[in-house]
């Protein structure tokens, strides 16, 4: 059996680097026939030059001459908006790492061409989930998170015939765990990156210090898995060791344990239902201490709070949560906003959402397009 073909697109992104990295650690094994970033040409090109692939993409077309001309000789170049997606249709395995609302039309057509997706951008889910699940029906369509928490649910899952009677995402807490509101008004944009356990891109580590992540991997895993929100919790788990667990019926609990290492759910995400050779993320038994866990303080950290709400709301309520928290957080970075008022503005904005259902990719968009324009309209006329 010949090498299994790989799509890896954002490759510049970190998910897209470490995919690499997995790659270079399995030789033979892997071949990477696809690549793409947005824009990072001369990084794109060293790969290229490395892993020698059919076909690359680069998201802005008036960058394509450019990395043309940086590329050796007999690599095809695709440009602009639907470039990730046409190539997200020609490989075994398709890593999307792109980051943002971008990445929805590369799940969608890696599963159209009956793909196995490893999924890493969470918005496809979140915002589209009624769009993706017809999809997962088509022959040799396959969907594999790389999330660690919901690769850690996937292997708790696997081969059990039984359906799971609690899912249980668990999260370090972030960079605020243990604090109280009055002590975050202060909080400023270098302490919630300081993430304890985790190095992640700046948007979804402010989303860490919030715990709307946990909230949008919550709705993620009622996608994933089909489980009822209210069998669905989260537990902090400080040291991030234990990714997740899921309960049965008969009272037994199943986990997934290692050291936080992305690389990992990569690799099972890349060779499922096999394994790769390399160990990353094993623990060292003989120093990992103590295991701690407690519940999230969700008057503290109300964005979980919110993510539950817009999940069991439905149709077009996640994507229009998705659209508010991406414009709140950009606006946090960009210091038009304080850490303690993103909860507040992506609220606001939920209290606008219209109801409409989630039946075509317009509607998402417009629908995450509406969350970003009433936070950003309160972040204009917030009171400090």
């Amino acid at each position: 059996m010949g090498a299994t073909t790989v799509a890896v697109l954002g490759s510049t992104g970190s998910i897209g680097t470490q995919t690499l990295e997995v790659m270079r650690a399995e030789p033979g094994r892997f071949r990477a026939i696809a690549l793409a970033a947005n824009s990072s040409v001369s990084e794109l090109a060293a790969q290229a030059a490395e892993f020698a692939p059919a076909a690359v993409g680069i998201g802005d077309p008036e960058l394509v001459g450019e990395l043309r001309a940086a590329l050796p000789a007999g690599i095809e170049v695709l440009g602009g908006r639907d470039a990730f997606a046409d190539l997200a249709a020609i490989a075994d395995v398709v890593v999307n790492g792109v980051v943002g609302f971008a990445g929805l039309g590369v799940t969608l057509s890696a599963l159209r061409a009956g793909r196995r997706l490893a999924l890493a951008n969470k918005e496809s889910l979140i915002a589209a989930g009624p769009l993706v699940q017809p999809l997962r029906t088509v022959p040799g369509a396959e969907l594999i998170p790389v999330d660690s928490e919901h690769s850690a649910l996937h292997q708790c899952l696997a081969g059990q015939t039984a359906s799971p009677e609690r899912l249980i995402l668990t999260g370090s807490g972030g960079p605020f765990r243990g604090r109280d509101a009055a002590g975050l008004r202060e909080a400023t944009v270098a302490d919630a990156l300081a993430h304890p356990t985790w190095s992640m891109g700046p948007k979804i580590t402010v989303d860490s210090s919030t715990l709307m992540n946990k909230g949008l991997e919550v709705i993620e895993a009622h996608e994933l898995f089909g489980v009822d929100y209210d069998r669905i919790e989260v537990v902090i788990q400080p040291q991030s060791v234990i990714h997740s667990m899921v309960t049965f019926a008969d009272g037994s609990t199943m986990a997934q344990l290692s050291l936080p290492d992305m690389r990992l759910p990569i690799g099972y995400a890349l060779a499922y239902p096999e394994r790769i050779g390399t160990p990353f993320g094993a623990v060292d038994w003989s120093t990992i201490g103590a295991l701690e866990f407690e519940m999230p303080d969700t008057e503290t950290f109300g964005c979980l709070r919110l993510a539950y709400d817009a999940g069991r709301a439905g149709g077009t309520a996640p994507a229009w949560l998705n659209g508010a928290n991406e414009q709140a957080v950009g606006a946090f970075l960009e210091g038009q906003l304080r850490w303690h008022e993103i909860e507040r503005v992506i609220d606001q904005a939920m209290q606008h959402h219209d109801g409409a259902s989630a039946d075509s990719v317009e509607a998402v968009i417009a629908a995450d397009q509406q969350g970003r324009r009433h936070v950003a309209d309160a972040v204009i006329g917030r009171v400090p």
